[in-house]
């Protein structure tokens, strides 16, 4: 089976030693992402909807190097440090996934790799 991965291009991959996205055959798996630009800088410190909207910009753009779409995916899971901002992360998840529906979940954590991050998102692609 060939594998292909896109690296995060984040200060973490080296260190933790992860990609992106791989692919596995007709599989992607994209890792948890969050709302960090192309620059490095986190987008929208401490906003949870800007931030869900960048990871999920982030998603996209892995699945795309992949040969995969947002319509592609069958699961994601979303982490907030605060689950009273679901709402605003459920919109931005909406805003991508509204009419894919993939089965998904959202689950409170107590923090993520770095303090002005709130919220990380991964996703699982079948590409037919």
């Amino acid at each position: 089976m060939d594998r292909t991965s896109v690296p995060a291009g984040t200060k973490w991959d080296g260190v933790v030693g992860y990609s992106r996205a791989v692919r596995a055959g007709q599989f992607v798996f994209v890792s948890g992402t969050v709302g960090i630009d192309a620059d490095g800088n986190v987008v929208g410190p401490g906003d949870a909807y800007a931030q869900m909207r960048q990871a999920l910009a982030n998603v996209v753009a892995a699945l795309e190097k992949l040969g995969a779409a947002p319509g592609d995916v069958v699961r994601t899971r979303m982490y907030v440090t605060d689950i009273g901002a679901w709402e605003e992360v459920g919109r931005a998840h909406g805003e991508v996934f509204g009419d894919i529906r993939p089965a998904t979940s959202m689950v409170e954590v107590c923090g993520l790799i770095a303090p002005e991050l709130v919220v990380e998102v991964e996703a699982d692609a079948v590409v037919a």
